[in-house]
């Protein structure tokens, strides 16, 4: 049993980063409990005219098995590709906390009264009690819906996954519309979260893309 648990724990050593995420849990946890009424506020006008539409509470938190799948998917199968993804969701997770760290920050958006009443009302009112309107930008919602699309995008295992790539697509799009349909954040964080995952990208990805294409023309230079 000892040698098995030995085996397990040097095939998977690369789970050190993860510790990472006890140290972000308690810098948010932080946040969440000191930003709570002297803040900036974060609002476009833009915010006003887009509409409160509950149903996205699903794709809203249907980001939080997308995120887990993908590092779960990529410690298992692909060491190089889960340490992308790690760094990648980890740069962009400091940024944000350092950013609600000396900029604190909210909004008002949040509807007083619901119109109706449903399901999904009902799952709305369970995250607005739980995750405060502050600490907004950039969006890790959005930011880090990107990054894990990115890294499906860029997986050998996966480029033949079509239907695999299109789901991924739609929902990550879905979570990003989500997070301003529910009135979590405003059309800026995810602004920032979008500008920060593309900063990200060229550091992370970019040259990976380039890499591919120029093996891509030499192969089919040599089919010619």
């Amino acid at each position: 049993m000892k040698e098995k648990l030995k085996v397990f724990f040097y095939n998977y050593r690369h789970g050190w980063i993860l510790s990472y995420f006890v140290i972000y849990l308690m810098w948010f946890t932080y946040l969440e409990q000191t930003v709570t009424r002297r803040f900036h506020v974060v609002h476009m006008a833009v915010d006003d005219m887009i509409p409160f539409v509950e149903i996205f509470i699903v794709p809203y938190l249907l980001w939080f098995g997308y995120v887990a799948l993908a590092m779960a998917y990529f410690f298992f199968k692909n060491v190089p590709d889960f340490y992308k993804l790690c760094i990648f969701l980890i740069v962009g997770m400091t940024i944000f906390l350092i950013a609600s760290t000396v900029y604190p920050n909210g909004h008002y958006l949040r509807p007083r009264v619901f119109e109706r009443n449903n399901i999904f009302i009902t799952l709305v009112k369970g995250l607005y009690m739980v995750d405060t309107p502050t600490n907004l930008f950039p969006s890790i919602h959005v930011y880090n819906s990107i990054g894990v699309h990115l890294a499906v995008m860029h997986s050998e295992q996966l480029k033949d996954k079509r239907w695999l790539r299109r789901g991924s697509f739609v929902l990550m799009i879905s979570i990003v519309a989500s997070t301003m349909f529910l009135k979590q954040h405003s059309v800026f964080d995810v602004i920032t979260g979008c500008i920060t995952a593309l900063v990200m990208y060229t550091l992370v990805y970019a040259r990976d893309w380039q890499t591919n294409r120029k093996r891509s023309y030499q192969r089919r230079y040599r089919e010619i």
